[in-house]
């Protein structure tokens, strides 16, 4: 009995004595964080999407604090206001930066772009990505698998049954980038986000020659330069078959919409421009008897 009680005093007075060598280690070797950091992460929304390049608000918040130039750092979801608040209670200056939304690239719906095969597998586009180009003729378009719609925190983006591809809800969109890294196939872009949610882009991003898009695609850019010629504002450029429409130069005219024979440059939230009608042919000049 006696040899228990000792062991269990002994054993007590170990773990006395542990406790407070550790205390002593630990107050010697501490690191001082600068209570600063805990204010910053509160003002950040907390949404933890990694949108900012870090792994949550912590790390954004460590790095806003630490840092004395905070130019290249923004928190998509909380915005320029937010990123203004930070930097008044930091004393610092805020990089001035527009807002952006999500912009899906890719035209090629069920109807628009028919199925060639049937993809039997794991029903995530980065695996069928890895394995062939996709269930259609068309290398470039969206797989239609939904990998951008689970990585999205702020529900977003979904995927239209009628057209099978991905749809984004303007107002939902914090610009995180998390479905832009998802997607295998790159279809979608941060795009400027204009007032009332207009856009005029082109959907797609097809590489291949005219011919070969128009087999596996009706809706696709066969690069016919059209829609460079009547832009205004330099805006619209052709490069590997593909034309582009630079949101910070483009000013909504619209004029490149009508234009377009294939109807790959979408518009969103505005009526279309009306077309011109055809000038009558000249009648022939009567020949004199």
């Amino acid at each position: 009995m006696e040899v228990l009680l000792y062991t269990i005093l002994t054993l007590c007075a170990l773990g006395v004595f542990s406790a407070v060598i550790l205390y002593f280690v630990a107050r010697k070797f501490r690191v001082e964080e600068d209570p600063r950091i805990d204010e910053v992460e509160k003002m950040l929304p907390g949404a933890n999407c990694g949108g900012c390049g870090f792994a949550g608000c912590r790390g954004m918040a460590d790095a806003l604090v630490k840092r004395d130039d905070i130019s290249a750092l923004f928190c998509p979801v909380g915005g320029g206001d937010c990123m203004k608040a930070v930097a008044a209670y930091l004393g610092k200056a805020a990089a001035e930066k527009q807002p952006e939304v999500a912009t899906v690239r890719c035209g090629g719906t069920c109807e628009k772009r028919p199925r060639t095969n049937e993809y039997n597998g794991a029903k995530s586009c980065a695996v069928a990505s890895s394995l062939y180009v996709g269930e259609t003729g068309c290398a470039f378009g969206c797989l239609g698998f939904g990998d951008c719609v689970a990585v999205c925190a702020f529900d977003a983006i979904h995927i239209n049954p009628e057209t099978g591809l991905p749809e984004v809800d303007a107002d939902k969109c914090t610009a995180c980038g998390a479905c832009v890294k998802a997607c295998p196939k790159m279809i979608i872009e941060l795009r400027k986000k204009w007032p009332k949610n207009r856009a005029v882009y082109v959907s797609c991003v097809s590489k291949d020659k005219g011919a070969v898009v128009m087999k596996a695609c009706k809706a696709g850019c066969i690069g016919c330069g059209k829609c460079v010629k009547v832009c205004a504002f330099d805006a619209i450029t052709v490069e590997n078959n593909l034309a582009y429409i630079d949101p910070q130069k483009c000013k909504l005219c619209r004029k490149c919409v009508n234009e377009c024979p294939t109807g790959a440059i979408r518009l969103v939230g505005m009526d279309p421009l009306p077309k011109a009608p055809k000038a009558p042919a000249a009648p022939a000049a009567n020949k004199e008897s």
